[in-house]
């Protein structure tokens, strides 16, 4: 008898494993270096700079586009932005078709929602999304609403969205809370002026109330004794409303904070060098889930870099590729054209490549179709009308703000990582230069981009969403 009790105990079927839990936490252009542990010691970031020391800081973390719905449905997808059809434009719509990985955990079992802003902005009916969201169910409520919802025992994948630091901005909030101006580091293609660092100011102070809007949620895991099984990701999705960055391919458009906490399952307080792509969570997601990685998602899955306990490992990928499509519909003719560029990042260069150098990457000077007016690509604010109207007095401030850029730029990031010196007319770079476009075109074609292989799909023609009336310029 006790022989057959040990045989049965030893037949039993071995548990399964708990499914980890998903919170994934996305400011609202929020971009890098703008949190501690990238070395900014003004802006305060006390929530992701505890769950840098308790999980893993990525220190080059880029997003697919420098804009809010190319760049979303990217993180949703799993997939470089050019091969979401029109989502891969702002204001535009998302292919109901198209695998995210929230609805493909929903589909496993997983207690699903979301809370502000989540993909977008656009028209998800116009891709097929009738009675659903692509990031779950809203709660209006927020967090503690969807967790009291969930279902006991129930593997959760929550968005915490949100609209900071999304400008418009009320002028004066951050010296107001106690931000000193003079401590701000102004990137070196504005002016010092106060007026500069003022906006500046207005920027990280939203910036923090996203962060504590992240202590919120933590705290809210932590009473409930679900925080240690839970994957916490916390991150924006691109860089900050100011000239040239959001929108723009250089660092301070398309590097953004990322970390990652998961329980004592990773290597606490370690940094990850790798270049990685926001692309890459829809996969580290579903592999967690033990779930299978579709064939379309372009992303690679991070969980093996994760649970790795030693340095030693070999990087994910020697270079990292993004790009942009139409933001808003700024040029003056084709007036639904946007400013397509595409982008190579390795650990040592940044080569842009842009397709239509005649058109104005920040939107035409004057005679805009869209209704902000001039520089229409750029977000309006105090940085921005000041730069424009002492132009004279700062000549290459506006110049790298707002002026025409040529077909081709290559930046040395670690000398330049403002991205202000182009080495592209430097013949000793040539050699280079050839090399990293042939990698970059290379791999756009692997990948079905649309600008490189036979398409039917146009960009510059599809429509914007937004509700604004355009017209066609002769």
């Amino acid at each position: 008898m006790a022989a057959l009790a040990f045989a049965a105990f030893c037949c039993k079927p071995k548990e399964e494993a708990k499914k980890p839990n998903i919170l994934f936490c996305i400011a609202d252009d929020w971009g890098w270096p703008h949190a501690l542990d990238y070395g900014d010691s003004v802006v305060q970031t006390p929530a992701f700079n505890q769950l840098a020391k308790e999980g893993v800081l990525f220190d080059q973390a880029f997003i697919s586009s420098p804009s809010c719905t190319p760049s979303r449905g990217a993180v949703l997808t799993g997939q470089d932005f050019w091969r979401l059809g029109e989502g891969a434009n702002l204001w535009s719509s998302l292919d109901s078709t198209l695998p995210v990985y929230p609805l493909l955990l929903e589909k496993a079992g997983y207690f699903v929602g979301s809370w502000r802003k989540a993909w977008g902005p656009g028209d998800l009916k116009a891709g097929g999304y009738v009675n659903s969201q692509p990031a779950g169910k809203v709660y209006k409520e927020g967090f503690e609403e969807f967790l009291n919802a969930k279902p006991a025992d129930q593997p959760f994948c929550f968005w915490l969205g949100a609209s900071d630091p999304h400008r418009p901005y009320e002028a004066g909030t951050g010296a107001a809370s106690g931000i000193d101006l003079k401590a701000i580091d102004v990137p070196g293609y504005y002016p010092d002026e106060e007026e500069i660092r003022s906006d500046l100011a207005d920027y990280y102070f939203e910036v923090n109330r996203f962060d504590s809007d992240v202590q919120t949620a933590i705290e809210l895991l932590k009473s409930r004794g679900e925080l240690e099984n839970t994957i916490v990701v916390v991150t924006g999705d691109h860089g900050m409303p100011f000239p040239r960055c959001k929108g723009n391919l250089y660092e301070m458009g398309t590097r953004v904070p990322l970390v990652i906490r998961y329980g004592d399952k990773l290597n606490k307080g370690s940094k990850v060098e790798d270049l990685v792509s926001l692309t890459d969570l829809a996969p580290t997601f579903l592999d967690f889930a033990g779930l299978e990685i579709p064939d379309e998602m372009t992303g690679h899955s991070l969980k093996e870099k994760l649970l790795s306990k030693t340095a030693a490992q070999e990087p994910l990928r020697d270079f990292i590729v993004y790009g942009r499509e139409r933001h808003t519909p700024a040029q003056e003719s084709p007036s639904m054209a946007g400013y397509p560029s595409r982008a190579i990042r390795t650990a040592d260069y940044l080569y842009i490549l842009n397709l239509f150098p005649d058109r104005w990457p920040a939107g035409v000077p004057e005679g805009a179709t869209h209704p902000i007016g001039s520089f229409a690509d750029c977000d309006d604010g105090p940085t921005k009308q000041f730069i424009i109207a002492h132009q004279a007095e700062y000549p290459e401030a506006y110049a790298l703000s707002f002026g025409l850029r040529p077909k081709e730029e290559l930046y040395a990031i670690k000398d330049d990582p403002m991205s202000m010196h182009n080495l592209a007319d430097q013949s000793e770079y040539r050699s280079l230069m050839d090399s990293l476009s042939n990698e970059l075109v290379s791999y756009l074609k692997a990948k079905d981009d649309p600008r490189f292989v036979p398409s039917d799909i146009d960009f510059d023609a599809m429509p914007y969403r937004s509700g604004y009336k355009l017209h066609d310029s002769k």
